[in-house]
Formats: C-alpha cells, sequence, structure tokens
C-alpha cells in the first residue's frame, strides 16, 4: 500500500515520511529478541500460517534514552499517547488469581482460593502478511483491578488515596517492562508480570478451542503453544492446573496434553540469565502452582532414580528445585520437560546447549527432543522498507520483487559482480544512504563526518559478552596511532567514522559506564584538529528499530565480536549483510552460518575459538597477576589513566574490568581484533574489489530470511500448514480480465 498512501498524501503537500515520522516506535520486547518476534509474525503472516501472537501492552515498554555529559539517562517512553495500530477488546477478559491459600475439598481436589483478583484486558494488533490478505494478531494484555475503577465509598470519606490503591497496583503490572529486579518487590513484580501473561493466554486458547467441543484428547492436535525463552515457562504450570483442578482430569493424563502442547526455544548460553525463582516468593504469589512444581518435580526424579540409580549428582543436577537458602525454582527445567521439542537458536548454540547445559536432559531424554532453528530476519522491513533504493535496484535485476518471499534468489546477483554500471549504482545508493545518516548524525549530535569515510557500526543492546570495550579501545589504539604519526604520513590513512549506539539495562553499572566512556572519548577525538575527518566517533541516541532502519542501509562495516561462546544467535549481522555492510566477526553464534553463506574471503574474522575460550579463562584464574598479553592493549590503558580522554576516575572502571577480571578476553583478543581492522582499512582503499564483496555478501542472504525459520518451525514441531484467506475481489477481477 505504500504507494497508493504515497500518491495520496502528495494531493495534500505530504511526504510518507511525514507521516511516518508521527508514530512512535512500539516499546515492547527487550534488545534483539523482541524484534526477533517481530519478524516471526511477519514471516508467519506472510507465509500464511495460521498463527497468534501474546504479549503484554506494557504501558511504559522499553525506556528512552538520553545522553546527558556522556552518561545514560532513561525516561519513560509514552509510546501509547498515540497508537493508532491497536483495537482495544473490552469484551475480551481474564480474570487472574495471586496469593490465597489451597485447601482440599470434600472429593480431596484442591481449590485454590481466597487471593487477589486482576483483570487481564485484551488488545489486538493486527499484523498483516506481505503479498496476501492473511492477517494475523497480536494479542496484547493490559492489567486492571476486578473491582472497578476505585471505591465511592473510601472517596466520599475523604480517604482518596485508598480509594483507588487497587486500580494502581493492578495496573503497575503491566506498567513497565523489566522492573529493576535488585529488590525483592521488583522480582516479584516481574513474577506477576509473567503470571499474568501466561494465564491470560491459555485462559484465552483453551476459550477458543472449547468452542469446538472437541474432547482434550484432541487438544494436542489442535493447539501448539511456542515459549520464547524462560519468561513464559510458567505456563506450563498453569495448564497443569488448569487441566487438573479445572477440567478434573488426573494428573499423569494432564501431564501427557501438558507435555505434548508446549515447545521451548533457548535463547542464551550464559547461566545468568537463566531465570530462578525463591522458592517462597512462588509459594506466596502462586501457592498452588509451587504445589504442582514440587509433584512435576517429584515424578520425575523418580524416573531418573529407576533409570540412573544411585546417581545423586545426577539428581541433583536435573532437579527442578535447586537446594540452594532459600531454595530457588529453575524455571528453564520447567521448559525442557514440559515441552515435546527443545530448540537453539544457531547451529553453534544448539550444539553447545547439548554438550553443556542440557547435557544431563540430553542423556535422560534422548538427542531427539533437542533441535536447532537458526534465527531470520524480515526481508520486507529490513531491505524493502529500510533500503528501498537497493531494493528497486535488485528487482531490476532479477525482475521483480519475488525476491522478497524467497530471499534465496538473491544467489542471482553473483551474476553481476562484473557489471560496472550495476556495481556503480550499488556504490551510489550507497553513499547516498550515508549522507542520510550523516545529515541525521550533524542534527542530533552537531558532529560533522564525511561520508566518503568508511561507516564502522556497532550497534546493540549493551551486555559485557558483546564486547563494547573491544570496540572502543581499537578505536583509541587508531587515534594513538593517528597522534603518533608524522602529518605528511596520514595522507595514505583510510578515514573512519565509529558509529556506536544501544542501551544499557538500568541496573547494568557496568554497560553504562561503558556508554559513559565511549561518549568522553568522543568528546576528545572529535575536538581534536590533527586528526580532522581522519577519525570520528558517534554515539547515536535512544537506538530503537526507526534508527536501525536508518543506520543499517549506512553501514560499510558492522562489528559482531562477541567472545566466541557466549552469543546464542544474534541477528544484526543479518541485518547489516542484507544491506550490503560487510562484517567484522568472531567464530560465534549466528555469525559462522553467515560467513558460511556469504564466504570467509567476504568477511573479516578474528579472536580464538569457542572451544579454547575456558582454557583462556582458566590460566586468568590460574596466574591473577598476569602481564597484559598485549602491548597495543596496555598503550590505550595507559592513555586513558593518565588522562588523555579528561577524569580517569569515572573512565578506570572500564579499564579495570579488564585488567581486573576480563571473563570476556577481551585482552586476549585485542591484537587479534587490530589486525583484522588493518584488513578492514586495506580492503576499502579497493573500492571496486569493496563493492563486489558487499554485493556477494547480499547474494549469500538467502538462508537468513524469518521465512525460512518459520517454516522450519512449522514443518518440524507444530506441524501445521498455510491457509490462504480467499479474496473475492480479485479473484472476480482476474474472472472479467
Amino acid at each position: 500500500m505504500k504507494d497508493v498512501v504515497t500518491e495520496g498524501l502528495q494531493d495534500f503537500g505530504f511526504t510518507v515520511e511525514d507521516l511516518i515520522s508521527q508514530e512512535h516506535d512500539a516499546a515492547l520486547g527487550n534488545g534483539g529478541l523482541g524484534r526477533l518476534a517481530s519478524c516471526f509474525l511477519d514471516s508467519m503472516a506472510t507465509c500464511q500460517l495460521p498463527a497468534w501472537g501474546y504479549g503484554l501492552r506494557y504501558r511504559y515498554g522499553m525506556f528512552k534514552q538520553q545522553i546527558v555529559d556522556g552518561n545514560q539517562i532513561e525516561h519513560p517512553d509514552y509510546w501509547l499517547d498515540f497508537n493508532p495500530w491497536e483495537f482495544p477488546r473490552p469484551d475480551v477478559t481474564v480474570d487472574v488469581q495471586f496469593y490465597g491459600r489451597v485447601r482440599k475439598n470434600r472429593e480431596g481436589k484442591s481449590v485454590w482460593q481466597d487471593g487477589e483478583i486482576i483483570e487481564a484486558v485484551a488488545h489486538d494488533v493486527p499484523i498483516p502478511g506481505y503479498d496476501t490478505r492473511n492477517t494475523n494478531s497480536l494479542r496484547l494484555w493490559s492489567s486492571r483491578a476486578s473491582s472497578g475503577e476505585f471505591d465511592f465509598q473510601k472517596f466520599d470519606a475523604g480517604d482518596y488515596e485508598n480509594a483507588v490503591a487497587d486500580q494502581l497496583t493492578a495496573e503497575t503490572i503491566s506498567a513497565v517492562l523489566y522492573p529493576n529486579d535488585d529488590l525483592d518487590r521488583g522480582r516479584e513484580l516481574r513474577l506477576k508480570q509473567q503470571y499474568l501473561w501466561c494465564a491470560a493466554s491459555l485462559s484465552d486458547i483453551i476459550r477458543r478451542f472449547k468452542k469446538s467441543d472437541r474432547p482434550w484428547s484432541d487438544f494436542t492436535d489442535y493447539v501448539v503453544i511456542q515459549l520464547n525463552g524462560t519468561h513464559p515457562a510458567l505456563a506450563i504450570v498453569e495448564l497443569q492446573r488448569i487441566l487438573v483442578d479445572l477440567e478434573e482430569l488426573n494428573f499423569n493424563e494432564a501431564w501427557q496434553i501438558v507435555s505434548r502442547t508446549f515447545a521451548y526455544t533457548t535463547h542464551t548460553t550464559l547461566p545468568e540469565v537463566r531465570e530462578k525463582w525463591p522458592v517462597p516468593m512462588i509459594k506466596k504469589l502462586l501457592p498452588r502452582h509451587m504445589q504442582l512444581i514440587y509433584e512435576i518435580n517429584h515424578n520425575w526424579l523418580e524416573r531418573v532414580k529407576k533409570e540412573f540409580p544411585g546417581d545423586l549428582g545426577l539428581l541433583n543436577r536435573v532437579s527442578i528445585i535447586e537446594e540452594t537458602d532459600p531454595k530457588t525454582v529453575r524455571t528453564l527445567f520447567i521448559g525442557i520437560l514440559g515441552s515435546f521439542k527443545v530448540n537453539g537458536v544457531s547451529e553453534l548454540h544448539s550444539e553447545q546447549i547439548t554438550q553443556t547445559t542440557f547435557k544431563d536432559f540430553v542423556k535422560i531424554l534422548g538427542r531427539g527432543r533437542f533441535t536447532n532453528v537458526t534465527n531470520g530476519i524480515t526481508p520486507r522491513r529490513w531491505l524493502h522498507q529500510a533500503n528501498p533504493k537497493l531494493s528497486a535496484l535488485i528487482a531490476s535485476k532479477l525482475g521483480s520483487y519475488d525476491f522478497l518471499k524467497d530471499l534465496y534468489l538473491l544467489q542471482r546477483l553473483k551474476l553481476y559482480t562484473n557489471d560496472s554500471e550495476f556495481k556503480k549504482a550499488w556504490a551510489d545508493i550507497k553513499l547516498e544512504n550515508k549522507a542520510r545518516l550523516a545529515n541525521y548524525i550533524t542534527d542530533t549530535t552537531g558532529v560533522q563526518v564525511n561520508i566518503n569515510a568508511l561507516f564502522d557500526v556497532q550497534v546493540k543492546w549493551f551486555d559485557e559478552h558483546k564486547r563494547q570495550q573491544l570496540n572502543i579501545f581499537g578505536v583509541i589504539h587508531r587515534y594513538l596511532k593517528i597522534k603518533a604519526m608524522d602529518p605528511s604520513e596520514r595522507s595514505g590513512l583510510v578515514p573512519r567514522v565509529s558509529i556506536f549506539g544501544g542501551k544499557a539495562a538500568p541496573g547494568n553499572w557496568i554497560g553504562k559506564k561503558t556508554i559513559h566512556f565511549i561518549n568522553k572519548v568522543a568528546t576528545t577525538i572529535n575536538k581534536d584538529p590533527d586528526v580532522g575527518d581522519l577519525l570520528k566517533v558517534v554515539f547515536i541516541e535512544d537506538y530503537n528499530v526507526s534508527k536501525a532502519e536508518l543506520i543499517c542501509p549506512a553501514s560499510d562495516l558492522s562489528e559482531h565480536i562477541s567472545t566466541a561462546g557466549t552469543e546464542a544467535s544474534g541477528t544484526s549481522n543479518m541485518k547489516f549483510a542484507l544491506n550490503g555492510g560487510l562484517i567484522i566477526a568472531t567464530i560465534d553464534g549466528s555469525n559462522i552460518e553467515v560467513i558460511e553463506e556469504i564466504g570467509e574471503d567476504n568477511t573479516f574474522l578474528f579472536g580464538h575459538l569457542a572451544p579454547d575460550v575456558e582454557d583462556v579463562r582458566r590460566a586468568h584464574a590460574e596466574n591473577p597477576g598476569r602481564e597484559c598479553p598485549s602491548k597495543n592493549l596496555l598503550s590505550v590503558f595507559n592513555a586513558v589513566l593518565d588522562g588523555m580522554f579528561g577524569d580517569p576516575e569515572p573512565l578506570a572502571a572500564v579499564v579495570n574490568r579488564v585488567i581486573d577480571q576480563d571473563h570476556y578476553i577481551i585482552s586476549d583478543d585485542f591484537d587479534s581484533y587490530i589486525a583484522a581492522q588493518d584488513m578492514v582499512d586495506e580492503t576499502y582503499r579497493d573500492q571496486d574489489k569493496w563493492i563486489e564483496k558487499s554485493i556477494l555478501s547480499v547474494a549469500g542472504m538467502g538462508k537468513f530470511s524469518s521465512d525460512r525459520s518459520v517454516w522450519q518451525y512449522s514443518e518440524e514441531i507444530w506441524n501445521i500448514e498455510s491457509v490462504a484467506v480467499k479474496d473475492p475481489k480479485r479473484r472476480e477481477y482476474k474472472k472479467s480480465s
């Protein structure tokens, strides 16, 4: 519809960009994972797969980031103030219970009673497919008090605050994405969020199923639920509760249904982000669920005892209940045990988890329970919408826009790597995209950048394993190298613009310190007349999807430099490569598969391999006072600590983190990283060669469409087929013509 809308708006004196700029980014989801879910929803609609998405309708969602004196400041994101796409469904509500107690009735059945009731209210967001009438729905739940707006009697008595207390308490559940869980109250709120989401969504799914009057034995023939990470794992226990307590199935019969309904995707290799909940907290908030978790765990451990008698260590390792003080519930294990399929999100990740985290479960449950589905991105947004001129150029060579629904057709671009006219058009589009980003940078930061410089981009959520520190240390190394040169020697250098962007969680102190560090380094470098246009450093504030659509088409090089073995997948590499940017990368996550498809000759690789990382860490632990293995990095540290970038005290935390700990082996990978960057410079000097590599990168991206991902889910896990919505008008038109 874009062409129709563009033409219509011209009659009113507006451009389509004027209209689009009025719309807020949806503030849902956390970094790449929320965006991945959006790509999957787009692909499921485009592939005409009958599917729903479920989530919480966070009032404030992801925070807005402001940079003040180099520091990240968080502000609420009022994205719902203008959200024309959602449709409130006041008739679709679900009562969700918290707290209370469990008693046995006369028949010996468990009854959960005397709790607090919160009402979940549905809001639907349409998810249209591309080139099809099929439109799926994302149903989001908001929370409100079930007793009404406020207590009139308290209000009339002058007790104004308590008159609305229940309503405010209820609305808090869907108010803010990811409350700070450093405090018990924050953790309890997160648990409330997860349960309300799961309970309301399951109620909705079951309501639709029960309209068919089919027996419960048919449930798994008509319903499959894909759990996107550990956050919705409580849905497994909730369905067991519904079947046992409300539908009165026996425990084992119910568990057979539950464990054939759910499939589970794990998105991480990092133990620190695998959720665990204190038993006392679950017992207080969800007393019936804690009983069911104990029973599920008891049955599971009895099975393990029978199959592996006398192996107490195995029992302890696979128990849902971790014997800590206080005891905790391992949510990850609920996801594994309650699902018929468990998948990782890249080939390396899936192989890693079966050999490490899930090793014991593979031994007990068999390798067949575990599989891989590599993530993907939607080319409709990340090429056609973000980079329309490149999309049009590709279509002019391939003869149509069919590649937007079959990305493997891009392979035919390999035929044009020696077509000088095509390559010039390709290069012109890249330069135009760089000019567009350069104008945005000047308008928002005041920094003027040379569009003929190499645009080097790292835009990601700030987590230590993504190693933004490695990147900024490399920038400082480049700066020191330029400063040490005689001015006459600098003419042969490749000018570079290093672009950073991303948010750090409010409680992530080292992430926020790293953002501050980058901005302080940028201030010094950008003001240095000795350097001029040879090096600029830019931090783009409040990175989001709209800004990504501006940044990805403009990148010459993008950085995907996580410590090998720490990134489960990553999809930003796909977005940049699909827009013709080359990548500098470690052998980690989906980088491996991207490299396999586009070729090692078209990427810049460095760093230790995943099997070696633990050996390096062990060497650190055995020799805590060791010298930094990189003299180049030592020079960087000395420059920072000597005050080259201002007061060293607030910057020292980032340096000392590597000196004292270096869990992510930055010092051991630094020289390899610098050597790869030197290779980048050498390649960029030959622009014809660079453009050829850019075309080959795009040509190799067929595998990384989210269409391929959802087809793989549908064929290997969900067992569903496409269902086309018929278009009577289109059929009638064809008949008459």
